[in-house]
């Protein structure tokens, strides 16, 4: 197959140059924005190797791709993570590989993530409460987050930034205090609009909404936030927070419509390549590798041919029954 010269545009003329890899759809939490109380997980033989998610980066990465987020679940939880980061990292033509992590297990491996490649590592941290934390997450232990962001920053990762879920009722007083904590560790956060994934129980997500808007308007009340046109290649909207060294982002998938420049494809655990977060549109790349083992070519055809199933845009209503029945931990954010 004859490659041009930028094989991962789609029919919008957006170049997709981004992949986004769940390795895992397990995670040590259970955060009732992301998953139901009592989950079943997949079945090991459904969900891709190591060896196999390895070869679906380099197929990217050859394809022009140039950066790669680990994610989950918690990817940090299943066993063999950091070799698999060490794989991809070496990847000639990757510019930045980096990692979406609950933050429970970095205490421990930050400085093993740090020699496999990892540049960035964006952490969730929903609360800065110990008993409102556990309630968000339902079993989580704020203290070991909180120690494995100190171990991550002491590291010198060419970032460590902080993502933060917002729900009225639940956190969204907390905005303030969270910045305050970024400005303290000299971090970036992200604030983040939720997004109608899966059937969860204990939670009304209309009910709960909290706009980036009304975050915004919170903020301005104690922090000067002035508009910055510097980005990560995501959705986030940054403000510089005047007289610190961290930004402010805003992600709102309800508020402010970010599809126009997507540039991201999404591997799920069990081997979907999903081409957008808020619809199905996807193609099957287990059946690809199973079916042709060892074939490069065979996948990297599949994944161009992908490119004209990318959708325009996601849409998204927190009034209606969820239409996406995948919960988040399945589809890695």
């Amino acid at each position: 197959m004859t490659m041009n010269a930028n094989p991962l545009i789609d029919r919008y003329g957006r170049r997709v140059h981004y992949l986004r890899v769940s390795i895992t759809d397990r995670c040590d939490f259970r955060c009732i924005y992301c998953m139901g109380e009592e989950m079943e997980f997949l079945p090991r033989a459904q969900i891709l190797t190591l060896e196999e998610i390895a070869a679906v980066c380099r197929a990217f990465v050859a394809l022009g791709a140039d950066k790669i987020r680990i994610t989950g679940g918690e990817p940090l939880v299943r066993k063999g993570a950091v070799d698999l980061m060490r794989d991809i990292g070496g990847l000639p033509g990757l510019r930045e590989l980096a990692l979406t992590t609950n933050g429970s297990q970095l205490e421990g491996c930050a400085a093993d993530l740090k020699a496999a490649g990892v540049k960035r590592i964006n952490v969730s941290l929903d609360s800065l409460d110990a008993g409102r934390f556990r309630q968000m997450t339902r079993i989580g232990d704020l203290g070991r987050v909180l120690r494995g962001i100190d171990a991550a920053l002491e590291q010198d990762f060419d970032k460590v930034k902080l993502n933060t879920v917002v729900l009225k009722g639940r956190n969204h007083d907390e905005v303030c205090d969270l910045v305050a904590y970024a400005v303290a560790k000299r971090m970036d956060i992200s604030f983040i609009e939720e997004m109608p994934l899966g059937v969860v129980d204990g939670h009304d997500r209309a009910e709960e909404y909290y706009s980036s808007d009304a975050i915004h308007r919170d903020l301005d009340k104690h922090f000067s936030l002035l508009p910055t046109p510097e980005n990560t290649g995501g959705p986030s909207r940054y403000f510089r927070v005047v007289g610190t060294a961290t930004r402010v982002g805003f992600i709102s998938p309800h508020s402010h419509n970010f599809c126009g420049t997507c540039n991201r494809v999404r591997l799920t655990a069990e081997g979907r390549l999903l081409l957008c977060l808020g619809n199905e549109h996807s193609v099957d790349l287990k059946r690809v590798l199973r079916a042709n083992p060892g074939d490069a070519a065979k996948l990297r055809q599949a994944i161009v041919e992908s490119m004209h199933l990318k959708p325009e845009r996601h849409h998204f209503d927190l009034k209606a029954e969820p239409v996406i029945f995948r919960h988040m931990n399945a589809t890695g954010g």
